[in-house]
């Protein structure tokens, strides 16, 4: 199994949350975002979306977070990173989303370089834009979870798919200081979901390409 990462991408965060949790070891080979390195042909050739992560597993080159981790919940199904009941996957799935489609698009490194380079926003500038779209998403995501069920984690007393795609947002937000005040159930699970091992030796400082 290799994965290709990047140390400070929330996506391939995700990943290696979810492959933590599972106990899946694999080769970690890294694309620099920064230097480009996922523009270069040799990366494309191989996901033309030019992102990261991409998880090569069973013989298939597999992109998208969200479809990597489901993939591997559908064919490594222990522990389960999703409920075993409809409604409760529904839920997951919502919370998780509404991080990785509605708050991370705006947010990631292209666009932030875009809004830096093409439209000339001063550092400033830019840094509140990121600020302002994070807090209002993160806002939405403390209501959807304050609507039950009661546990430790984003859905009961088990980390699963909506917690692998928390923690890499507030790892992001803090970094560039959002206000996460009044987020007293969403700050809750961060810091249960980082007392766990799984969730700690995943995260970007662990990383053999980190950079501080």
């Amino acid at each position: 199994m290799k994965l290709h990462n990047y140390f400070r991408s929330s996506a391939s965060f995700r990943v290696r949350i979810a492959l933590a949790l599972k106990g899946l070891s694999y080769d970690y080979l890294s694309v620099h975002l920064a230097k480009g390195e996922q523009l270069k042909d040799g990366y494309t050739s191989l996901n033309s979306d030019a992102l990261v992560p991409l998880l090569g597993i069973d013989g298939l080159q597999l992109t998208q977070s969200m479809a990597i981790i489901e993939y591997l919940d559908e064919t490594r199904p222990t522990p389960a990173l999703l409920p075993a009941d409809a409604p409760g996957r529904a839920r997951v799935r919502a919370l998780a989303q509404s991080i990785a489609c509605e708050i991370h698009p705006l947010n990631n490194l292209r666009v932030l370089k875009y809004l830096s380079n093409q439209l000339q926003l001063d550092e400033d500038s830019k840094n509140t834009w990121y600020r302002h779209w994070v807090r209002l998403g993160m806002l939405a995501f403390e209501q959807q979870l304050s609507r039950s069920p009661e546990g430790r984690f984003c859905h009961g007393d088990t980390p699963g798919l909506a917690d692998c795609v928390l923690v890499p947002q507030i790892f992001n937000g803090q970094r560039f200081k959002v206000d996460f005040s009044g987020l007293d159930k969403t700050m809750a699970v961060f810091n249960a979901c980082m007392a766990l091992p799984a969730f700690q030796q995943a995260q970007p400082s662990a990383c053999p390409d980190f950079e501080p």
